[in-house]
């Protein structure tokens, strides 16, 4: 085995000597994968960064950790990763994150973009320190399809009653067992989870957008809520039934799952004292738009 053959799937060594942890914000349309986590044989997201990854820094293996493992198809535009690495590199080299950063994307590009890189703050976890994520699903509600939007909305053909959708969402909001949306934990994990904010908007020409957010989500939970809400507005169900619907704690009683490639992991959000900024590194944006974490004062 050569430098470069590397099996993602192997857990690595733990390295020797101190390590310095780098938080990343990554970006990457997930047509082309199966997933965030790293799966042997096929394509992901976690597999060809990792690769990248261990390329630049001439290490056999980058083992990587993030926010929130999307699935086969979804998208990320905030998604936050962080590897460990070791204080002294191959050959005593030093450690450019600069540099790190622009070898990924141009070995990545446009599939896979590394928006920003820094040290992480001391206790910080890309995964366990987060304390809310955010996703985003796009639906194009018109009779003829839009080619350049195909990729990443779902294209619905009947009217929508988007007022119907947003009242249909009063139910979701604050803590429930979210049994009815999701998938069973394969180590049948509590499926109770508390959502905070979601929002229906009409961005113009058929275009619709669907923020939710929550501390966390289960596996294709966004995606069971979008795909029941559709029904709401096409007019197979009234919105109150979605109460009764969560309530069931029975997957049989939810909509078929929205398709996976209208869906975008968009924004992670942290504790201010894990997401000011390493001196040693540039800013490194979490919130969408917004797109710069803030300075501390």
């Amino acid at each position: 085995m050569t430098l470069f053959d590397i099996d993602p799937l192997t857990e690595p060594a733990a390295p020797e000597g101190p390590l310095v942890r780098v938080r990343m914000l990554v970006a990457y349309d997930g047509r082309e994968f199966r997933g965030f986590a790293v799966n042997r044989d096929v394509p992901t997201v976690a597999g060809s960064l990792g690769s990248a990854i261990a390329r630049h820094l001439r290490l056999p293996h980058v083992k990587i950790s993030c926010a929130g493992r999307t699935d086969a198809g979804v998208h990320a535009w905030g998604q936050v990763a962080h590897i460990d690495i070791p204080e002294e590199l191959p050959s005593g080299r030093k450690l450019d994150l600069h540099a790190l950063q622009r070898s990924c994307n141009r070995s990545l590009a446009p599939s896979i973009v590394v928006r920003a890189i820094d040290l992480a703050p001391e206790g910080f976890h890309s995964r366990w320190s987060a304390i809310s994520r955010s996703y985003r699903y796009t639906i194009v509600n018109r009779p003829v399809p839009d080619p350049f939007l195909a990729g990443t909305a779902w294209h619905v053909d009947q009217p929508l009653d988007m007022a119907a959708m947003q009242k249909a969402c009063d139910a979701l909001i604050g803590e429930h067992d979210f049994t009815t949306f999701c998938k069973k934990s394969p180590d049948n994990g509590s499926l109770v989870r508390r959502i905070t904010d979601t929002t229906w908007r009409d961005l113009g020409d058929g275009i619709m957008r669907f923020d939710i957010s929550a501390s966390s989500f289960c596996h294709q939970m966004v995606r069971s809520v979008v795909g029941t809400l559709a029904e709401v507005g096409l007019g197979r169900r009234v919105a109150g039934d979605m109460a009764w619907t969560l309530r069931a704690r029975d997957r049989n009683q939810a909509g078929p799952p929205a398709p996976p490639h209208g869906l975008c992991l968009w924004e992670v959000g942290y504790p201010p004292e894990l997401g000011l900024r390493s001196e040693s590194g540039p800013p490194m944006g979490l919130r969408g738009e917004e797109a710069e974490w803030e300075r501390g004062s």
